[in-house]
């Protein structure tokens, strides 16, 4: 491969370069990554084949101009093949994209990833709001496996069951391909039972209410709606849902609920909940209709390959050897420089008031401690011990 110019002691990484100590700053309650540079990989697509490699990066990825694009190809920070290329260059179907990067990642919350149990070959945690689970979108360093490894030395971990990144509590690593089997065939003969906690808006009912309703998962959107049936005939497209809900305590504003999932859909639990009229209590994608998913407000996965961009790069900001207090060096082509976090994470996010308590197999069962926003009063303090 044909190495981009950047100057000594530049390392272009890859997904093969672990998560170290060292990556991280703690900074106001957040957990930052520090900027390094990433080889983000792609193959040419069929409609992609055809056009030059400025046409296509500028069509496909707009977060960028066409002048930043004809400035990366020359200076050989996209390359096709391993090979730099001229700006008019032709692309062909399935050749392989590289596009150099300074990457940022999105801050998360800099409390611990608490260790429960670790067994032989299984590791329980208590996972914070914010910290997705694995490597997704813009997040590889800051996420569940990324710090267990860098600060735990626990690697390969073997994901049981996986949270939404806002939503906190227990979760399960296997911790060999042989353990992480035995999980799988367990979930899917339905062997195993999920309980959360949930603070919901109102005086949830009291007794167990059963909420049996399909669920339709938007992914443009990046939110579920329940799907109400239209009488005997009318084809459904959502897939089958069934959550059991007990409330555990109320103080008259708010219920602490707990939430037990038979099936396990996407956002099963939060879009059941505001079916019921009872939605979690800081859940902003389902209180309103006037949720700005985080996706559009900063650099989305899709745009992976070319975060945002404006006109005023960085290089008119500082120059290419400038280095801020955080310890890492301000990169001329970067329009994320000089901050830690990419543009449009502003940090101003909270977890959900949703947290995973417990996982229950044939023959084990592992716990979480409950989190502090879901002890209402000393009666639910009682009501809740483990």
């Amino acid at each position: 491969m044909a190495a981009p110019p950047g100057g000594a002691g530049i390392v272009w990484q890859t997904p093969a370069n672990p998560p170290e100590p060292h990556d991280y700053v703690i900074r106001n309650g957040r957990r930052y990554v520090r900027p390094y540079y990433f080889e983000f990989i792609s193959h040419v697509k069929n409609r992609w084949a055809g056009k030059t490699i400025v046409d296509l990066f500028t069509d496909e990825f707009k977060g960028r101009s066409r002048e930043y694009y004809a400035r990366a190809v020359k200076c050989g920070r996209l390359q096709v093949d391993g090979q730099m290329v001229h700006k008019d260059y032709i692309v062909k179907s399935s050749q392989k994209i590289s596009h150099f990067l300074h990457r940022h990642e999105p801050p998360v919350f800099a409390g611990d990833i608490s260790i429960l149990q670790n067994e032989v070959d299984v590791v329980t945690i208590c996972k914070p709001a914010s910290v997705p689970v694995h490597p997704c979108g813009q997040y590889r360093k800051n996420t569940v496996v990324g710090i267990l490894q860098a600060e735990h030395g626990l690697t390969p971990l073997f994901p049981v069951h996986r949270l939404d990144r806002l939503v906190s509590g227990l979760l399960i690593f296997a911790k060999n391909a042989e353990r992480a089997e035995c999980f799988r065939q367990q979930i899917e003969a339905g062997l195993l039972q999920k309980e959360y906690v949930a603070k919901v808006v109102g005086v949830f009912p009291d007794g167990e209410q059963t909420v049996d309703a399909n669920v339709n998962f938007n992914a443009r959107e990046g939110r579920s709606t329940v799907e109400i049936s239209g009488g005997a005939g009318k084809e459904t497209n959502g897939k089958q849902a069934l959550t059991r809900f007990q409330r555990i305590c109320t103080d008259g504003t708010h219920s602490i609920v707990l939430c037990k999932p038979v099936t396990g859909r996407t956002h099963q639990i939060r879009v059941h909940l505001k079916h019921t009229g009872y939605p979690i209590a800081n859940d902003e994608l389902y209180l309103s209709g006037d949720f700005c998913p985080r996706s559009i407000k900063g650099t989305s996965a899709s745009t992976e390959m070319a975060p945002s961009d404006s006109d005023n790069s960085a290089a008119e900001h500082g120059s290419k050897d400038a280095e801020t207090d955080e310890g890492f060096d301000i990169d001329p082509m970067c329009t994320n420089c000089p901050n830690l976090a990419p543009v449009g994470y502003d940090g101003d996010e909270e977890g959900l008031w949703l947290h995973c308590v417990r996982y229950t197999g044939p023959d084990w069962s592992y716990e979480c401690p409950y989190p502090d926003w879901a002890f209402l009063d000393s009666v639910s303090t009682k009501k809740m011990k483990l």
